[in-house]
Order: C-alpha cells, then sequence, then structure tokens
C-alpha cells in the first residue's frame, strides 16, 4: 500500500489542512488572487508544510485530472476509523446516525454519500474493504472535503457489522425499491442505521437479511429508480426530519 497519497480541490484540500491527517507537501499551480488560496496558504504555514510551485499541466500529471482547482496536498494514506471504536464513542447516545454503504463502487456516489452524512450529522460512514470504492482523491473531491470531518469505518464483512451495530442498540433500515413501506411510515427516531445498497444491484441479499426493516421512498414516474447517492441524502434527511420535528 501506498505511504502517501494526492487529494486535490479548494475544499478537500483545505479540510485536510484542517483535520489531524499528516501532510507532506502543497502543491499550487500559478498565483491565483483567490482568497481561499490565501487562506490554505496561511493554514500551510501555520503547519509549517513546505509549499511548491507548479506549472498547471505538472498538477494535471500529478493528479490525474485538470479537476483539481490548482491545489494539491501530497498526504498520508486516509486513516479509516474502527467501527468498535466509532460504537465505543456512541455508548449512551440516544439518537446515533450511522450510513452503512453495501457496494457502492463509484467513487462519486461514495463521495457524494459522505458528504450527505456528514451534512444530516451521522456519526459514520461505513464501507466493505472488497469490491466497493474506497475513500480515493475522486471521493473526497465529491466529498467537498468532508471525509476529513466523518468517521469512515471500512469492515472486512458487512453482515458482521450490522450484527455489531444492533448489539449496540441500533435499529436497522434497509433502502429497497420493492418495499411496500415507505421510509415516510417508518419510525426514525432512537440509533438508527441506514443501509444502502450499490448501483443497479442494490442490498445483497445476505445484508438485507439483517435489516430489521427494509423501506422504499416513493417515486412518482419517471425512471424506476434513484442514483445511490441521491437515494442516501433522501434517507438520511428524512431521519433528520422527523428528529427536528420531535424536538420541537
Amino acid at each position: 500500500m501506498s505511504k502517501e497519497e494526492i487529494i486535490y480541490g479548494l475544499n478537500p484540500v483545505m479540510e485536510a489542512l484542517r483535520g489531524s491527517r499528516e501532510i507532506h507537501e502543497l502543491f499550487v499551480a500559478g498565483t491565483s488572487a483567490d482568497k481561499r488560496l490565501e487562506k490554505l496558504l496561511k493554514l500551510a504555514a501555520e503547519r509549517k508544510i513546505p509549499v511548491r510551485q507548479r506549472e498547471k499541466g505538472d498538477l494535471n500529471r500529478l493528479c490525474g485530472t485538470e479537476h483539481h482547482q490548482g491545489v494539491a496536498l501530497k498526504v498520508e494514506p486516509f486513516p479509516y476509523a474502527d467501527l468498535d471504536d466509532v460504537l465505543e464513542g456512541l455508548q449512551g447516545t440516544r439518537d446515533g446516525l450511522i450510513l452503512v454503504l453495501d457496494s457502492v463502487q463509484d467513487p462519486h456516489n461514495l463521495g457524494a454519500l459522505i458528504r450527505s452524512a456528514a451534512c444530516a450529522g451521522a456519526n459514520a460512514v461505513v464501507i466493505p474493504k472488497d469490491r466497493a470504492a474506497g475513500v480515493t482523491a475522486v471521493a473526497e473531491k465529491s466529498s467537498a472535503g468532508a471525509t476529513e470531518t466523518i468517521s469512515v469505518a471500512q469492515v472486512t464483512n458487512i453482515s458482521q457489522a450490522l450484527e455489531s451495530l444492533k448489539k449496540a442498540g441500533f435499529w436497522i433500515y434497509g433502502a429497497d425499491g420493492s418495499a411496500r413501506h415507505t421510509l415516510y411510515q417508518q419510525d426514525f427516531t432512537g440509533p438508527v442505521a441506514l443501509v444502502i445498497g450499490g448501483e443497479g444491484e442494490g442490498i445483497r441479499p445476505l445484508v438485507r437479511k439483517g435489516c430489521d426493516a427494509v423501506v422504499s421512498i416513493p417515486l412518482q414516474g419517471g425512471v424506476n429508480s434513484l442514483n445511490a447517492s441521491v437515494a442516501g441524502g433522501i434517507f438520511l434527511f428524512e431521519v433528520v426530519r422527523q428528529r427536528v420535528s420531535v424536538k420541537k
């Protein structure tokens, strides 16, 4: 495994500079008058991170894309959280929220789901080690830096992770387009884990068995399913809506 990674884009770089990840170098293309670049350079100076001026073409090659907004960081590999540590930290929490992703393979979807989970105040995102997207530079860019603000746990077995969540007092709800019960009929108070399936296939049968209930999003037309990251966002914010309503 590589001892360092490249992350790029203003938001991911800003969040990484504010976070606890070890940073080796900041690369900057051109002399942009962008105020956000000024902030980045100030943060880098505070953390004594070396800044290297590079041509835009060099950054394109370094990042493997042109969508770097003129900034890139060389950092230590993404530090995944341990699910047991996450659950230990949540002991006594009355309304924990965890997003579990079963085989989401597109790093853009993964990044968008992590961003939605962070915005919904979720405590963590759980992803499988195999046959699924991990937290790469593409996922970090799509998350707009949210990967630095929420715990992401990578587990060997999603079904076992659901068992651990149940033991910790979580109710497990899976998103399934064929479910007759909709998310608007479901009570999401108390500690909740939402399971979103991968693109195309949805939740795998064994993982579905580990859910306490499966619920659908009632579609009003168009095509027969929603993009995984959109579905995840709708589920997360229905939980938020119910919790905010209860507190009023």
